[in-house]
């Protein structure tokens, strides 16, 4: 699978550069298009994925209270990264998902929240170990771990914390894949990884102490 940037749904600046990640993802958010997986698929076509849950394992990976909501996003992130472990080349999602809201939480405090932080990403990140995003094999690896970091958050303990590192590791690793970017994959990797471990060793300990005050 050619995992190349795809043509941007907005247009190059007049000076010719390429226009932001960043800068596209905001143009969508306050555009008049429905705020749904479906639309938002349709927007940034092959790079379809990667945005997708970009956008799905970042309301986890914040430090706040999501009211359940992340437990539904994880699981959408798992059906993700199964395809995209099976090679699938575009993004199949039930209609009945297709045709889901993100919500205000996500499109009025993550979003806005997340572009900024992609804003900081992008001003030292450049294209370094690009063959890698050509080649199918790093796509189905890229899968298998965002469905070992999503299912690590979804079972971690309610109330923990503990879901942040692996869907912010899960974040990273997407936005490597839009941005090219070796480095960026190798640190999503390294913060999902510790996410895992902790919820192993942590997330036991409360399991074991909640089950013996019964």
């Amino acid at each position: 699978m050619d995992c190349r940037r795809a043509i941007r749904a907005y247009p190059a600046t007049v000076s010719g550069d390429p226009v932001a990640f960043s800068d596209e993802l905001e143009a969508w958010l306050t555009s008049d298009n429905p705020k749904t997986l479906g639309a938002l698929g349709a927007v940034f076509a092959e790079n379809s994925f990667a945005v997708t849950i970009l956008l799905l394992m970042f309301v986890p990976a914040l430090p706040a209270p999501t009211a359940g909501i992340t437990h539904v996003f994880e699981v959408i992130t798992i059906l993700l990264g199964m395809q995209l472990v099976l090679g699938r080349r575009t993004l199949w999602l039930p209609k009945r998902w297709r045709g889901r809201e993100l919500g205000s939480l996500t499109t009025g405090k993550a979003l806005p929240f997340v572009i900024r932080r992609i804003r900081t990403v992008e001003r030292w990140s450049r294209p370094r170990g690009t063959i890698l995003f050509n080649h199918r094999s790093t796509l189905r690896l890229v899968g298998a771990l965002y469905v070992g970091l999503a299912l690590a958050a979804l079972l971690s303990p309610p109330f923990s914390g503990l879901d942040t590192l692996p869907a912010l590791g899960a974040v990273l690793i997407a936005l490597s894949v839009i941005l090219e970017d070796g480095v960026v994959l190798v640190a999503g990797v390294i913060v999902g990884l510790i996410g895992v471990a902790l919820i192993l060793t942590i997330g036991a300990s409360i399991v074991h102490f909640v089950r013996s005050l019964w």
